[in-house]
């Protein structure tokens, strides 16, 4: 494989939220150096490496929106999985490694980036060696890490696929994986939480499908168990409190409806009740109080794992999924903006947005609200589109590349 080069239920109201804000302002730690200081995070240049179709792809953009257009399968949207797998997790499509590497090549494939942070230029990278690897490395200013998490500490970011156009109809568990994204956002410790008590309960599910029930290997899962939940839970309130607000103002969102947003869990309210150690011990308590039910169905019914968000369009006070499919997008990006808003006004950084496809069923208004929302956020945004017209209004600094048959061409 040639070698990279850089590898190397909250409410808005606050008289009638169900949860208690913290008597510290959420996420202080995360501030950086400075606080107040704003920070655009960018990437100036991507270099990808038998990566899907593309065999050896450079891009350096000069602006924050990042215009990629071309006929459907040109390659468009392989760009923004690439760069979603630079941060913590498998991509905003969640496809085996494998199933990443160019048809034409050896199997392996690499993704590297050169960043702009509030800590300065910081290289990330990350690879996968081939079939008979079992996970992918990662690196950060060329230094081997021992765990994709490390990426979280240089890197925000969010992104929109057509496949979550019906998200406020699919299942609680695409939502819930949509915010935990959101929290991960504002906290670079959510994710490696949310993969503990995942991995944690799995091994659970496990004791609890066997014939013979061991209760004190149990009681020592169901410990560990309610360590990670409260640590899930405590970050999600305090994320849903924020995004809410900012959700609410419809300052951001510009052509795009506000709305009012709603944290669903049992654990989420347990913490907001309790202190966190106590929360701990109703929570294993409730683990193992549940065992009986838990065995019968073979799986942990009780758990941050069971959480859910609701969105109400705020201008009709209609609940999302009984919204068209245009007002649910529209409520969607809106809520994306609230969120890289919130993001910015926190940490002093945005995180960097890949929009997927995002402005081809938007009229000309609303096309032209997003452009001038994203440049009024200062947020580098990738967005793809299969019309180089789509992107007309999105201003003469944005960078524009047509992408055919894996190829690259810059068109500024």
């Amino acid at each position: 494989m040639r070698q990279l080069e850089a590898f190397g239920s909250v409410c808005v109201d606050a008289k009638a939220s169900r949860f208690a804000l913290s008597p510290h302002p959420p996420f202080g730690h995360l501030l950086p150096e400075g606080e107040g200081r704003v920070t655009t995070l960018s990437i100036t240049r991507l270099t990808l490496t038998d990566f899907r179709n593309h065999a050896d792809l450079r891009l350096e953009p000069t602006g924050n929106l990042v215009c990629l257009y071309g006929p459907n399968g040109a390659g468009k949207t392989n760009i923004l999985e690439a760069i979603s797998l630079l941060v913590p997790g498998r991509g905003l499509r969640a496809q085996d490694f494998h199933l990443l590497a160019r048809l034409e090549g050896m199997g392996a494939w690499g993704v590297a980036a050169e960043v702009k942070t509030s800590e300065g230029e910081v290289r990330l990278g990350t690879s996968f060696e081939g079939s008979a690897a079992t996970v992918r490395k990662v690196a950060v200013n060329g230094q081997l890490q021992k765990s994709s998490g490390m990426l979280a500490q240089h890197l925000k970011m969010l992104w929109l696929t057509p496949a979550q156009d019906r998200l406020f109809m699919g299942p609680a568990s695409d939502r819930r994986r949509f915010f935990d994204r959101m929290v991960a956002s504002f906290n670079a410790e959510h994710a490696g939480h949310v993969s503990a008590f995942d991995k944690l309960m799995r091994e659970r599910n496990a004791l609890l499908q066997q014939g013979h029930f061991d209760n004190v290997w149990a009681a020592t899962l169901e410990t560990q168990m309610a360590e990670q939940a409260i640590a899930i839970s405590v970050a999600r309130n305090e994320a849903a409190n924020l995004l809410a607000r900012h959700f609410a103002s419809g300052a951001t969102q510009g052509a795009f409806p506000w709305g009012v947003l709603q944290l669903h869990g049992e654990i989420e309210e347990l913490v907001a009740a309790f202190p966190a150690v106590q929360a701990e011990d109703e929570y294993a308590k409730i683990l193992a109080d549940s065992r009986g039910q838990d065995r019968a169905q073979q799986r942990t019914t009780k758990g941050p794992h069971r959480a859910d968000i609701s969105v109400l369009h705020g201008p009709k006070s209609t609940p999302a999924e009984l919204c068209s499919t245009g007002e649910q997008k529209a409520l969607l990006i809106g809520l994306v903006l609230a969120q890289t808003q919130a993001a910015k006004d926190i940490l002093g950084a945005a995180p960097i947005l890949l929009l997927d496809e995002v402005a081809a069923h938007l009229d000309e208004a609303r096309r032209r609200g997003l452009f001038a929302s994203l440049a009024g956020l200062g947020c580098q945004a990738w967005m793809t589109g299969t019309d180089e017209n789509l992107f007309a209004e999105a201003g003469a600094t944005a960078c524009r590349y047509e992408v055919k048959d894996g190829i690259v061409h810059v068109r500024n």
